[in-house]
């Protein structure tokens, strides 16, 4: 997280496509608690509300790409078998900005104002998430 909200301040455009709804809510307050640090550096946040999101695909400078099964939680780090492949190359990497593009079309963007205008009981939610983020 660090990473991006480091990339972002530099203006690179950091770009996170998120899923809008989850098969299990608790993940998604553990998602949106980290929401205001990434925003307010500058990180762009969509989220795709039709569907559940479950791809894990990253696409830096059109050339380097990963796609995969591995989450950003301590679980898949630590104890999951979970791999991702990394490719190199423009063409593969310029699929994937197609796909991304694609998705985006149908993804809701979240403004800082927006964000900081939730309600407080999402913002309880988010923060009792974070007691059991390991877990998430």
């Amino acid at each position: 997280m660090e990473a991006l909200q480091a990339a972002a301040q530099r203006g690179v455009d950091v770009r996170i496509l998120l899923p809008g709804v989850s098969d299990h809510p608790s993940v998604g307050y553990a998602a949106h608690a980290r929401y205001t640090a990434l925003l307010k550096a500058g990180v762009k946040l969509y989220e795709r509300d039709d569907r559940i999101l479950h791809a894990k695909t990253a696409v830096i400078d059109g050339i380097w790409s990963t796609v995969g099964s591995s989450n950003w939680d301590y679980l898949s780090f630590v104890h999951n078998d979970e791999a991702n492949a990394v490719i190199l190359g423009r063409e593969f990497g310029q699929q994937m900005e197609d796909l991304l593009q694609q998705d985006l079309r149908h993804a809701r963007f979240i403004t800082l104002r927006q964000w900081q205008a939730r309600s407080l009981e999402e913002r309880f939610m988010e923060t009792l998430s974070l007691l059991f983020r390991y877990w998430f």
